[in-house]
């Protein structure tokens, strides 16, 4: 794969446009500080030239002092320029890395279920980072440095035109030299960006489950898997790096070369009586200044180099598409909804399914609006799935579900979360307030409505020993929270969002026996007025249901109206119940 130069350009372009601004002013100042270098040469000749010539004191002064103003003037523009190009870099980036974050919270699970955490972080900030310096100074710098090599070369030739036609031959070998050498590193790059990437992954992912791995004993097997990524990483970067050390040793040789010719050439003129010794050592100054463009230039292909192999990963991960569609216009009617599924059928594999590898087969039912469905079945026979297949978080691959009489495919799928409350055993606490864990950042909630809700699920005590009330700051781990009063909390974020339909996914199996009881009441206060479904492995926990659908191996093994079930003595529900089982586990 190679990158063209359009692509480059359409990334500058959306990322440099909406701060063109800035990106002027970096360009008026770096170029203005590059006209300067041209300048001092011209003084430190007339300088040599006078003092050889023995002029007067006064003028060697003056001239002394022009050099050191410039001189320090072409300091002050460059740190002008150091800032803008930086805060430039620093929009730019922040902007690719907002578009990238967007652009993964869009994508469905399946997505997420391939791709680690750690992974996707250093796609976000690791390879944006390295793009830094492409945004804020590749093409400003190119174009500078390109502009002060010809301001040099006119200069030369200004002065004679085989010294001028001496130095535009090593600036175009130079430049040329370069340009063939400029992808060498690029694969070497990009694999070492990717096994970065897979480090920072597997380093994430150890971390979130800490706790299994002490537990288990399995400390040694981590560092083992660790130090074979790092014994991998080493020298992928060593040969990336030797691959870029080849410019730098080209450069270096190039230079030397540079500095050959021009000593040469002014030696040749001065003892032909054809130039002045300020004249010779003007030919050797701007040769040398010739270096630093060059050796800029050269800094950019190397970076580039690295940016490239960014830019590959970067357009990769926003190539990928979401599986599923944004939906149609169609809007959820709001109360209570109805729940239709028809001949339904999933499996989380993208691929071609066999029948044996679907997680969901043919599954059909008909719940109507304000009534409760007891979902049963044991671990591993598809009762998550159909949750998340009614929140959209996946597509199924035949078969339709119907809210409220509308497909769910042709509603917005920004509208699902909102009429769909879902609890699950595993909360989720996020590194804010409580106001915004419970309101997910909703300005709209108020807090007095908060304080209701709170109080109708016993947590007014919990809230008012908090130091700063809503205010206080929580986290993934916050001390003092039990898993109790997390499970609360989540109960709290479904009575705020006020959906049409409530699913809950065991959301009782983490409470302890005294809190199930404080919730009973909130539950069938959350539950009046809205479709529900309850998914449990006890039936204790679906008693309040009208429906009973029994899952097994994905296929619905019982479906009914659950005082039928119970009547009837065939009923494995029914029959469950007369002998006093309490759990489906068997």
């Amino acid at each position: 794969m190679k990158i063209g130069v359009q692509q480059y350009w359409n990334l500058l372009v959306d990322y440099l446009k909406p701060q063109k601004g800035r990106v002027a002013k970096f360009a008026i100042a770096l170029l203005a500080s590059i006209g300067l270098q041209l300048v001092n040469p011209q003084i430190l000749r007339y300088f040599i030239d006078t003092a050889v010539a023995g002029g007067s004191g006064q003028n060697l002064f003056l001239a002394a002092l022009l050099f050191i103003a410039v001189a320090l003037i072409t300091q002050a523009i460059t740190i002008a320029a150091t800032y803008y190009g930086e805060n430039v870099a620093w929009r730019a980036t922040n902007a690719l890395r907002a578009d990238l974050v967007e652009h993964c919270l869009r994508l469905d699970l399946s997505f997420h279920k391939y791709s680690t955490p750690g992974e996707l972080l250093e796609r976000v900030d690791g390879d944006v980072q390295t793009l830094s310096q492409f945004f804020s100074r590749f093409t400003v710098y190119i174009l500078g440095n390109l502009l002060l090599m010809l301001g040099v070369i006119v200069v030369l030739f200004a002065e004679d035109w085989r010294a001028g036609l001496a130095i535009a031959f090593f600036a175009l070998t130079a430049l040329s030299t370069l340009i063939r050498l400029r992808s060498i590193a690029v694969p070497h790059w990009q694999i070492y960006r990717q096994i970065s990437a897979d480090f920072f992954g597997f380093v994430g992912e150890q971390l979130a489950g800490m706790e299994d791995v002490r537990a288990n004993g399995a400390t040694s097997y981590v560092m083992h898997r660790f130090h074979k990524i790092l014994h991998g990483w080493l020298p992928i970067f060593h040969k990336a790096r030797f691959a870029s050390t080849i410019l730098w040793a080209t450069t270096n040789g190039i230079f030397t070369l540079g500095t050959a010719i021009a000593l040469s050439v002014g030696a040749y003129f001065w003892s032909q009586n054809i130039i002045t010794i300020g004249t010779v050592y003007l030919l050797y100054y701007y040769t040398n200044l010739l270096n630093e463009p060059i050796e800029q230039i050269r800094n950019q292909f190397e970076e580039l180099q690295q940016a490239e192999a960014s830019i590959y990963r970067i357009q990769d991960l926003l190539q990928v598409k979401s599986q599923l569609s944004k939906g149609g216009q169609e809007r959820l009617p709001h109360g209570a909804l109805s729940v239709t599924f028809a001949n339904v059928s999933f499996s989380y594999n993208d691929q071609e399914v066999e029948s044996k590898d679907f997680v969901l087969q043919n599954i059909s039912f008909d719940l109507p609006a304000g009534h409760l469905l007891g979902l049963l079945g044991r671990t591993g026979s598809g009762k998550s799935s159909l949750a998340r297949l009614l929140l959209r978080l996946y597509d199924p691959q035949s078969g339709s579900i119907r809210l409220g009489g509308v497909q769910i495919n042709q509603t917005p799928l920004t509208d699902l979360p909102q009429q769909v409350g879902l609890v699950t055993q595993d909360v989720q606490l996020f590194q804010t307030t409580v106001r915004n864990n419970l309101t997910f950042f909703n300005q709209n909630i108020s807090d007095e409505r908060i304080y209701e809700t709170l109080e109708i699920l016993g947590l007014s005590a919990w809230l008012h020993s908090l130091p700063q009330g809503l205010d206080t700051n929580l986290g993934p781990d916050s001390s003092g929270l039990s898993a109790g009063q997390a499970q609360l909390l989540a109960f709290t974020r479904v009575f705020l969002k006020d959906p049409g339909l409530v699913i809950l996914d065991e959301a009782s199996s983490r409470l302890d026996p005294i809190t199930e009881k404080l919730i009973e009441k909130a539950i069938d206060k959350l539950l009046t007025g809205r479709t529900g479904i309850i998914i449990a492995h006890r039936l204790t926990t679906v008693q309040r249901a009208n429906q009973i659908l029994i899952l097994e191996q994905g296929q619905i093994s019982e479906y009914g109206q659950r005082e039928e079930l119970i009547k009837n003595p065939h009923s494995r529900f029914g029959q469950l119940l007369q002998t006093g089982l309490t759990d489906l586990l068997t």
